[in-house]
């Protein structure tokens, strides 16, 4: 959220964090143009490039318009969106997660992506567990489902663990390339 203030004659921007929910290592918070920085690394990681997408975010410009458009836009529409994923102790970032509503799925799915460093140190399970809980507990979700590469292995173990069971092959558009559709029924079983 950005609050516009007079101060002593001078204009500022006041940029509010919202804090969504914590776990014991992680605060997930709302994103803000302040994060594109983070953004435009995580976006342009090679792991994500192959495994997500290309979201043509090359300059932090690029990188504002994606949070606006994209997690602030989702939180405005739907009260809901992608999360900044960052260390409680130290503040750091370490990726995104959070809730997702697409044209093209019937459900709400989840989404995550972590900087390579941050991968198998369980922080991937631990803030997808937490988000799942959140669906399930705030948002009063019955069921959300995941969408993945066929070769993202990682990732298709983290939403195994999750207790998220493969149900299909599905496009996201017409000239998508396949991607596995996982969907968890029970939220009161997640893992």
């Amino acid at each position: 959220m950005l609050t516009r203030r007079l101060l002593l004659g001078l204009e500022t921007e006041l940029i509010v964090i919202v804090k969504v929910l914590e776990t014991d290592r992680l605060v997930l918070r709302r994103l803000t143009v302040e994060d594109a920085e983070f953004i435009l690394e995580l976006l342009n990681d090679p792991s994500f490039l192959r495994f997500i997408g290309d979201k043509k975010v090359r300059t932090l410009d690029d990188a504002r318009n994606y949070i606006l458009s994209g997690p602030i836009a989702s939180y405005e529409r739907f009260g809901f969106g992608l999360y900044l994923t960052e260390l409680k102790e130290s503040s750091v970032p370490i990726g995104i997660c959070g809730l997702l509503r697409r044209d093209t799925l019937p459900d709400v799915d989840i989404g995550f992506a972590l900087l390579p460093q941050f991968c198998g140190k369980g922080y991937g399970f631990e803030s997808a567990k937490a988000m799942m809980i959140y669906g399930r507990d705030v948002l009063g979700l019955n069921r959300i489902v995941a969408i993945t590469s066929p070769e993202n292995d990682a990732s298709i173990a983290l939403l195994e663990k999750l207790g998220m069971k493969f149900e299909r092959l599905t496009k996201l558009s017409e000239d998508a390339p396949d991607v596995k559709l996982f969907a968890a029924d029970s939220l009161g079983e997640v893992a």
